[in-house]
């Protein structure tokens, strides 16, 4: 029989039960693709992590990070979340603040504030602006909401190895009215609605969102960083919040499901140089062993 250890933490939080929960099994050697994928359609979390040996000698380890239906290149609450489980199991020597975790998509840098509580840091991977969608009727029908309630802005596709469709809104009401039509945001966005669909209303001080993506089995994702660095992209193209040199901003995600998220965002820079960093804090909840035969 063999046994993998696991820790169940929620990220984006530090509240136990608010968040986004996730899985991180911290050595997941001898485990195949296809068991990856069952553990993690059992869990039935948006993701869970599987961690093997560094490739790299500046890595603290290579991540595997699945959906309940497929594996994910890069996302953002893995990555912060497996960072506070490698520093709070003593993975990571204690005066280690700065390290990359290999991800599908290449190295991702990681950061770790030196503060009372974890905050880790991501820098998210270089963001790409793709489609418009001029169907604003459509967009609006998938999203069981009028046509007026879209604000006055492209609805695009932003990536940073995860693609996902930005819809602005006009009000945060607006936003926790909003629910997502599979079919009809198929039917509008094409293959691009399979990765996920992200609603906001911008507010003071950053935004309020909500991000549904049924066709990688996560009917609404309570916190989702890969989406986080990409919207800071898409919102400054676009004048929703005045440009600076540096910018933070926070985005509360899963308040609407019970599950209060805050993603913080800071930015430095201008046009391809920009700098997105997407930071946040985390809490164990539960630590358990994964028993195979």
């Amino acid at each position: 029989m063999r046994a993998y250890a696991f820790h169940h933490v929620d990220v984006f939080t530090r509240t136990p039960f608010e968040g986004n929960p996730l899985a991180v099994f911290n050595d997941a050697r001898g485990l195949d693709d296809a068991m990856m994928q069952r553990i993690a359609g059992e869990l039935n979390l948006s993701e869970t992590v599987f961690v093997f040996p560094a490739v790299r000698d500046d890595s603290a380890g290579t991540l595997r990070i699945f959906t309940p239906a497929a594996e994910l290149q890069f996302a953002g609450h893995p990555t912060i979340g497996t960072a506070y489980v490698l520093h709070a199991t003593g993975a990571l020597a204690t005066n280690r603040r700065s390290f990359v975790l290999e991800e599908g998509i290449g190295p991702v840098s990681v950061r770790i504030d030196d503060a009372e509580h974890f905050t880790a840091w991501l820098t998210t991977p270089p963001v790409t602006l793709g489609p418009q969608f001029a169907d604003r009727d459509g967009v609006a029908a998938a999203l069981g909401i009028a046509t007026a309630d879209l604000l006055n802005a492209p609805v695009q596709v932003a990536s940073a190895g995860n693609p996902f469709v930005y819809v602005a809104l006009r009000d945060v009401p607006t936003v926790d009215r909003a629910s997502l039509d599979a079919r009809a945001a198929r039917a509008v966005f094409g293959e691009h609605a399979a990765s996920g669909v992200y609603v906001f209303a911008v507010r003071p001080g950053g935004v309020y969102s909500r991000m549904f993506a049924p066709e990688h089995g996560i009917i609404e994702d309570p916190a989702t960083g890969s989406a986080t660095g990409p919207l800071a992209t898409f919102v400054l193209a676009h004048g929703l919040v005045e440009d600076a040199d540096t910018l933070e901003l926070t985005a509360e995600q899963g308040t609407r499901m019970g599950r209060r998220s805050l993603l913080r965002i800071r930015t430095s820079g201008s046009g391809v140089a920009r700098r997105i960093e997407v930071g946040g804090s985390a809490v164990g909840l539960i630590d358990g062993v994964l028993r195979l035969e």
